[in-house]
């Protein structure tokens, strides 16, 4: 039923020109009577527009940089395979990724592995194609020098990653000590080993507190070189924000927003939402990054980069996915609920990674209706999943549709490429995993599509 009176909480997305044209075109309906059930289309333009503002960001600032895809963002091969051709780097973090990596086209020098305790399997393999590492503990880079170099010509390529006096209870990265140990060990070994330099994993994504450990980082390559190491870099990993709506919009909802608005009137800590508004986000927010003062320094960021000699790595996942793809489920049931309507989609949550967080997915999806003569006013309704557990929401929040929601109609999730669409995908009651169509409609009257290649 219409309801009038209250108001509902919105969260529109910022105007995206390239997916409005997708859902215009119709193809968005043809894909789902071909595909059969839930489905990802993939926007590779826009990730090599995020990719092109990053570069030019650093170009601006005068500032040597390189830029990785944090691959564990999106499982797709296509942004891999984008990389390639762009001259990119990836991070990958396990034997699979490298793998994928190397297989779509990137050399090794171009990817760095992260993460924690990495595997001898994966060591070995990062070290014979020449990617750098990033080495998170002490005992990491014993067994890389001990086990992983023995009989092996080929030099390892290395930064040390710093646990962040700003966050010491991180999982992390090494304290000043360890750091001065490891160096230590790196001198020792020789040229066993290239040490290029230093990275960190900081949470958040506050500008100020990154460009404090930045410069925190480019003062330890200074002391680095002293002992003899190369030292001529810093990864300052991810954490460049996206923004998905506009602030007035966001604060808007937050102000407004209460557990009345939730299916079975749940409540969200507003705390554990991503920040859906950002003022600086994706290059801008390297531009904002690069211009600010680091703690102790009398110059910019960029400048005490430029002057040091150091260049700048970053691994940026969401925000170079920003606009890069979306999310599609068809309407299976209806259900009429006290004041509102309970919708079941033929997917999961699973496909939606908020939930993961204790959190919800809050820019609005779209209704595409499937019939004519849609009765036109205030629809609220929340969006479960096709499974047999209650708290599978794809939306608790009751969404404000201008249009009632039917059978048969289309929900279109915006702007879920990056670490929505795949990261805690699962084959739940032997549900198929959503397929991913990568769209193209450059110059083109009408878009054209292929699945993805991912090799798993």
């Amino acid at each position: 039923m219409a309801v009038s009176g209250p108001t509902w909480p919105t969260l529109p997305v910022l105007p995206d020109p390239p997916t409005d044209a997708v859902l215009a075109s119709g193809l968005i309906e043809e894909l789902s009577y071909a595909l059969g059930g839930p489905f990802h289309f993939l926007l590779p333009d826009a990730f090599d527009a995020n990719l092109h503002g990053m570069r030019s960001a650093l170009e601006e600032a005068g500032v040597d940089g390189f830029v990785y895809f944090a691959k564990k963002a999106n499982k797709a091969a296509v942004w891999i395979e984008r990389c390639a051709v762009n001259g990119a780097g990836v991070d990958a973090a396990s034997v699979g990724e490298l793998r994928e990596a190397l297989g779509h086209g990137v050399r090794g020098e171009n990817i760095v592995v992260t993460g924690p305790a990495k595997g001898t399997d994966l060591l070995q393999l990062a070290v014979r194609h020449g990617a750098l590492i990033a080495v998170d503990a002490l005992d990491e880079l014993d067994v890389l020098i001990t086990t992983v170099l023995t009989g092996t010509a080929r030099p390892a390529r290395l930064l040390l990653r710093c646990l962040p006096p700003s966050q010491p209870h991180s999982r992390f990265g090494m304290n000043d000590a360890e750091l001065s140990t490891a160096m230590d060990r790196c001198v020792q070994v020789g040229d066993a080993v290239r040490m290029e330099g230093f990275s960190f994993h900081l949470s958040g994504y506050a500008i100020q507190p990154r460009a404090d450990l930045s410069g925190h980082l480019v003062d330890l390559c200074l002391k680095a070189r002293v002992l003899g190491l190369e030292a001529d870099r810093i990864s300052i990993g991810g954490g460049l924000a996206v923004s998905y709506t506009d602030a007035d919009s966001w604060h808007t909802f937050l102000s407004e927003q209460k557990s009345s608005h939730y299916h079975a009137g749940r409540s969200f800590n507003t705390g554990d939402f991503y920040p859906y508004h950002s003022p600086a986000a994706g290059s801008g927010a390297l531009r904002a990054l690069l211009a600010a003062q680091p703690d102790g320094h009398g110059r910019s960021l960029a400048e005490l980069l430029k002057n040091s000699g150091v260049v700048l790595l970053m691994e940026p996942g969401r925000a170079l996915l920003d606009r890069a793809g979306a999310t599609v489920f068809r309407i299976q049931g209806v259900k009429d609920r006290e004041g509102y309507q309970l919708l079941t989609v033929d997917g999961t949550s699973l496909s939606l990674s908020e939930q993961w967080f204790n959190s919800e997915y809050l820019p609005d999806p779209y209704l595409l209706s499937q019939g004519s003569g849609a009765p036109v006013g205030t629809w609220p309704a929340s969006i479960g999943a096709a499974t047999c557990l209650e708290s599978d929401m794809l939306t608790w929040r009751k969404i404000s549709f201008p249009s009632r929601p039917r059978t048969g109609d289309l929900l279109v999730y915006p702007n879920t490429a990056g670490y929505q669409m795949d990261s805690n995908e699962s084959p739940f009651h032997d549900l198929a995993l959503p397929p991913k169509v990568v769209v193209d409609h450059t110059e083109r009257p009408r878009p054209r599509w292929r699945l993805d290649r991912h090799f798993t």
